[in-house]
């Protein structure tokens, strides 16, 4: 039954096909010729078989794990360099009419405010955002389709996107809605959106099914297949994720490789980012009784072999994570991370009392996003606000060719560069400001190019000047 190339969900996510894959691994985990067979092929950096991942996720020979913490750090490395770019939630409405037991927005949970934002609250939180420095955003709803229709979410988009405060604006809306129809994906996709991104929970159908009782997300095929319609739709940027934690992480590792072998096989083109949370504490939730946690060590397995399998794609960290946990991930594989993030609605402009919180989730990692700037550039790495590639044509597969290639360094370097001295002249602190001064003359000289590095030198005097938004 296993076809990565059928649209068909049970085909692609063939449930026999990921018990045959674990099996495999765990017959193998050890077998050393195995083993450094796969290591040989991970080592041309180009990927690996969701079957090829599982063994070495599994492998518990010491020198082999930490061979594979090695290369997945090279790997990181060559594809992404130093960068690490930055993001903020937006949520807009916790409105919901499922009953998905993990999530406080169950339509059953009395205990939260239900809350949906105006269009002028959209506005002062987009203000809000951008007074931090943010300049890209995703925005999140709940499945409601009489208080968040998809027309909401339009005009929300349209909000964001003509909000121009000070020397802000929000140059790259990425989407997290429920899945939705052809003709829906297609309006998003004629608003502009970046990416669109759509978390599976779980791959295992059976569990999928107990976890969402009532509601339309109930339709484990309808919610599995939401990628191909995206795609059929003309949205060629996607974002995968599992919550780790509702059921056993083998099976999520195996799957959701799966996945991305199922877009790269059926589209040419895989996933531009891949997210990775893990199920925390939120009001009416308790984590521990889903019972398949995970523990750092093993999420820090799990972060390096898909950076191994699926060197090309985008790696997302959330505040979700502990400060600690983010900088261990960091060295692994993630490209992305959220910054002073707030998980309830209208949680930027003015946010609600703790007792009313209409999070969605704690957040363990509660700094502000000044903080986490420094906190990046003196750990070496070069913060990013860069949304050039999405607003310059680079999606899809010409992004992914351009990524492959390990030729986006010539565009995302330059980019980073330049957006990380706007933020240094908008919003820093002035102790973020020393730490990034220092820190720009070294990164402009990793620009290879030296009539892009003469351009770049060039367009930070104009950003001293007051011009903004230079791109390459």
């Amino acid at each position: 039954m296993y076809n990565p190339k059928s649209k068909n969900a049970e085909e692609f996510i063939c449930h026999e096909e990921v018990l045959a894959s674990l099996e495999y691994a765990e017959k193998n985990k050890n077998n050393l010729d195995v083993v450094n067979k796969i290591l040989e092929k991970a080592r041309l950096k180009k990927g690996l078989t969701h079957r090829e991942a599982a063994v070495l996720l599994d492998c518990d020979i010491p020198e082999k794990v930490e061979e594979i913490y090695e290369l997945a750090r090279e790997i990181k490395q060559e594809y992404y360099g130093n960068r690490i770019v930055l993001f903020a939630p937006l949520y807009l409405s916790n409105y919901c009419v499922n009953g998905c037991v993990y999530c406080p927005y169950h339509h059953i949970n009395k205990h939260i405010p239900r809350v949906k934002l105006t269009q002028e609250q959209i506005r002062r939180e987009t203000e809000a955002l951008q007074d931090m420095g943010h300049k890209r955003i995703a925005i999140e709803a709940g499945e409601d389709p009489v208080n968040n229709p998809i027309e909401y979410i339009l005009d929300s988009i349209k909000t964001i996107y003509s909000v121009k405060h000070k020397n802000g604006s929000i140059r790259r809306v990425n989407v997290n809605i429920a899945a939705t129809t052809v003709e829906n994906y297609k309006k998003l996709h004629d608003a502009g959106i970046g990416t669109y991104i759509l978390f599976q929970e779980t791959y295992n159908k059976e569990t999928y099914e107990k976890l969402h009782p009532t509601g339309p997300k109930h339709n484990y095929k309808y919610h599995t297949e939401a990628m191909d319609r995206a795609m059929e739709a003309g949205i060629d940027d996607v974002s995968l994720g599992v919550l780790f934690g509702l059921e056993l992480y083998r099976y999520e590792f195996s799957a959701l490789l799966m996945h991305a072998e199922h877009l790269e096989a059926a589209y040419g083109v895989g996933p531009h980012a891949i997210s990775v949370p893990r199920i925390k504490k939120a009001d009416d939730i308790d984590p521990s009784a889903f019972d398949n946690g995970i523990d750092d060590d093993t999420f820090a397995k799990i972060t390096a072999c898909i950076r191994i399998a699926v060197p090309y794609s985008g790696m997302i960290i959330s505040t979700r994570e502990s400060a600690e946990c983010r900088e261990r991930l960091l060295k692994l594989g993630v490209s992305q991370i959220s910054g002073g993030s707030k998980t309830s609605v209208g949680g930027y402009f003015n946010p609600a009392p703790e007792d009313e919180n209409s999070a969605q989730f704690d957040v363990s990692d509660r700094r502000p996003l000044d903080d986490v700037i420094k906190w990046l550039m003196e750990l070496g790495y070069l913060p990013s606000f860069c949304t050039s590639c999405y607003r310059q044509g680079r999606t899809g597969d010409r992004f992914m060719e351009i990524c492959k290639s390990q030729q986006i360094h010539n565009f995302c370097q330059p980019n980073a560069v330049m957006t990380l001295k706007e933020y240094l002249e908008d919003y820093a602190s002035d102790a973020t400001k020393a730490v990034g001064e220092k820190l720009l003359p070294s990164e402009i000289a990793k620009i290879k190019d030296s009539s892009i590095r003469t351009k770049v030198e060039e367009n930070l005097v104009k950003i001293c000047n007051g011009e903004r938004d230079f791109k390459f």
